[in-house]
């Protein structure tokens, strides 16, 4: 039998958990814009106090082959070796409060199963609620805060939050059906896409993962370390801002944006923040091109 427990083995020595603690899910895999969930994973299981609760089984859920694991090599022999992993974690925020976090690789296979282990453990465990957060690639301006499409059982947070509710069908994540499985059976789920510029969706983007930890804040009452990530926020803006100030293409494509998301924020009759009123949505091309040297930059700067 195909029992959703066998996909994952409880650590032996973990603590117990106790009941009606948050549940918060981090997973990458098929959108990761900005490496925000990467950059908010590092964040949490680097920074706060945490142990291992359980971890799934990556011989039954990964696609080895697509995602292969890192090794370490020294002059002519192998020192570590760095598989993927997926694990439930017990963690103290800033203050102390207990939560579950849930992170590492989304599955390649089997995933009614694992859906259907997670409900489980949420349930086994006796969580108060579920918040998971993703982000996507939108044609929307660095120069503006990081908007977020807030679903789920939370009224409250769809109305402060969600700056963007669109009626469309799209590519789930498996943390949609978690979300979906876990709604139908009654409990509290919250899900938060947050909405990154296109153009630096490839990036790590220090401010999508700020804006991550604060909506899973604003769900949970949790506290996380930002202090790092925006003081790097600020300087990869700053460089950024830097590239668009010395080219008039990239100014007026970033000023388009500026100008459909700012008519769509005041109310005015524009179906999306990310059309205007032709319908029609400036391609990420010419600003993707002109920032790879920016980009490339980087990454040297970042080696030196």
């Amino acid at each position: 039998m195909n029992h959703p427990e066998d996909l994952y083995t409880l650590d032996e020595s973990a603590p117990t958990v106790p009941a009606g603690l948050h549940l918060v899910a981090a997973l990458t895999g098929f959108a990761d814009a900005g490496s925000a969930v990467a950059q908010i994973t590092t964040s949490i299981t680097g920074s706060l106090e945490s142990q291992l609760v359980a971890e799934f089984d990556p011989d039954v859920l990964l696609d080895w082959r697509a995602r292969r694991p890192v090794i370490t090599f020294e002059h002519d022999h192998i020192t570590a070796v760095e598989p993927p992993r997926l694990t439930l974690h017990l963690v103290r925020d800033e203050l102390g409060q207990q939560f579950l976090f849930l992170s590492g690789y989304e599955p390649d296979f089997q995933w009614n199963r694992f859906v259907r282990a997670v409900v489980d453990l949420a349930e086994d465990l006796q969580v108060a609620d579920t918040t998971w957060v993703q982000a996507i690639p939108m044609p929307v301006p660095h120069t503006r805060s990081i908007g977020v499409t807030v679903s789920g059982t939370r009224s409250d947070l769809v109305e402060s939050m969600s700056v963007w509710k669109p009626e469309t069908q799209a590519p789930a994540n498996v943390l949609h059906l978690v979300e979906h499985r876990l709604a139908g059976l009654g409990q509290q789920v919250t899900g938060l896409v947050l909405l990154v510029p296109h153009y630096l969706a490839d990036t790590e983007y220090p401010d999508a993962a700020v804006a991550a930890l604060s909506g899973i804040s604003a769900a949970t009452g949790l506290i996380f370390p930002t202090d790092a990530l925006r003081e790097e926020g600020r300087e990869f803006l700053s460089r950024v801002d830097e590239q668009v100030a010395g080219n008039a293409e990239l100014q007026r494509l970033v000023g388009a944006l500026e100008q459909r998301h700012d008519t769509y924020m005041e109310g005015n009759p524009v179906a999306s923040p990310l059309t205007g009123a032709d319908g029609e949505v400036p391609t990420a091309d010419a600003i993707a091109a002109e920032l790879e040297r920016f980009l490339a930059d980087r990454r040297t700067a970042d080696d030196d």
